[in-house]
């Protein structure tokens, strides 16, 4: 059993002190308790919520029936954080401050001032959210591993949902449609040549949009011709399609340009590298002289494949040649990352050093690739996944109040 701290004023008079309770035990659960204060300060913190919001409350019973709901769930997921050893450490706390503060463009310390200034406890605050987060992180550990979402229903999830389906960007076609494969193919041949996309479309296309160089008005892929919609799925701005056969001849589509709340374009940079490791039998200075010499012989003429196969102690590329595949910013250690920004496509890095040891690199190419599809597809990830988690943490709720031994005392 929790031990209770109990407070008492002690008031002077004339023969006995009288004793004063300041706070009271108002509900048992489990093996611990919420007291009358923890109810009072709940109580107080909602109705002036109600009060700004110009919001009429619940009545008085129907709000304390609710605080005291709310209480109870807190304080089962608080012992089961204490059963299962999950700490809160004081630097992880220190830390959620930090980007409290920065999210209000404080530091730390101006932002503790202007909480005293406003009559909030510093102290008090830091409690609450060190409890906050428990029961976050039993939630997430309770709860999380119960989610799945397969293949087939993520699949139905994005045909049917509307509110993703409003997320698909809208796309800007450019058509040239003529009769035959062979005028379709001739048109290619000027366009990999470098001929401009819009006067051909003006000066060959029968379509009705020639006049404005083939330009056709913006939809999203769900409003096009299946014909449109297949070919650009998942294609980049500027991108010109092979001769598309319909009933009215053959069309060839350019992708002009995407808008919408989730487009967006990544600059990504493919590369590979060698990594050599120090160890207790290779000093820095002997893993750097031997990385520096594979180096040149890469610049002598031999293969980075080879190399790479050879030499590298990366176990993750090693195998395929160092071959790091295509990435964005943000994805590699911070020297990486530097050294990939500042060597040009086909050149080769010096040797530099990381957290994981020395490398070198070369960028083989560069792109500036359309992530919308994938931000798309995680938005409904994260939509789905958040349903089905509020539907298990009800539910999880639900059993741990119903397992549970909750006396609510009496009011006097």
């Amino acid at each position: 059993m929790k031990k209770i701290k109990y407070y008492f004023l002690l008031l002077p008079l004339v023969v006995n002190a009288e004793i004063k309770l300041l706070d009271r035990i108002a509900v048992i659960v489990d093996d611990g308790v919420i007291m009358e204060s923890q109810i009072k300060s709940q109580t107080e913190e909602i109705l002036e919520q109600y009060k700004n919001q110009n919001i009429n409350p619940p009545s008085k019973e129907i709000l304390r029936e609710e605080i005291i709901e709310k209480l109870v769930l807190d304080e089962l997921q608080l012992q089961m954080a204490t059963r299962v050893g999950i700490r809160i450490s004081d630097a992880e706390l220190n830390q959620t401050f930090i980007r409290i503060a920065s999210g209000n463009n404080m530091e730390l310390e101006e932002f503790i001032d202007y909480l005293r200034s406003q009559g909030t406890s510093y102290e008090n605050l830091r409690e609450n959210i060190r409890r906050q987060m428990l029961i976050q992180r039993v939630q997430q550990g309770r709860v999380s591993s119960e989610v799945s979402i397969t293949d087939k229903e993520f699949e139905g999830f994005l045909q049917t949902d509307d509110s993703i389906k409003s997320l698909e960007p809208e796309i800007q076609l450019g058509q040239i449609l003529v009769k035959t494969k062979e005028e379709a193919n001739e048109i290619l041949l000027k366009l990999d040549s470098g001929e401009d996309f819009q006067q051909l479309a003006i000066n060959f296309s029968k379509s009705s949009s020639a006049r404005n160089g083939g330009l056709l008005d913006w939809k999203r892929p769900s409003e096009m011709a299946e014909l449109f919609a297949n070919a650009v799925d998942g294609k980049d701005k500027n991108w010109i399609s092979k001769p598309l056969e319909s009933g009215a001849g053959f069309h060839i589509i350019k992708l002009i340009d995407k808008r919408g709340e989730l487009v967006e374009f990544e600059d990504q940079w493919q590369v590979r590298h060698i990594l050599m490791i120090p160890s207790a039998i290779r000093t820095d200075e002997e893993t750097f002289e031997e990385i520096t010499s594979i180096r040149e012989r890469f610049i002598d003429g031999e293969s980075f494949e080879d190399l790479a196969k050879e030499f590298s102690e990366d176990p993750g590329t090693s195998s395929n040649g160092g071959d790091l595949g295509w990435s964005g910013k943000g994805r590699y250690a911070p020297e990486f990352e530097a050294t990939m920004l500042i060597t040009a496509v086909g050149e080769t890095s010096e040797v530099f050093e990381t957290q994981f040891g020395y490398h070198f690199l070369q960028v083989i190419d560069k792109r500036n690739k359309d992530i919308t599809n994938d931000l798309i597809e995680n938005r409904a990830y994260n939509m789905l996944f958040s349903r089905k988690y509020d539907e298990a943490l009800e539910n999880t709720l639900r059993s741990m109040r119903a397992e549970a031994f909750v006396e609510i005392k009496e009011l006097d």
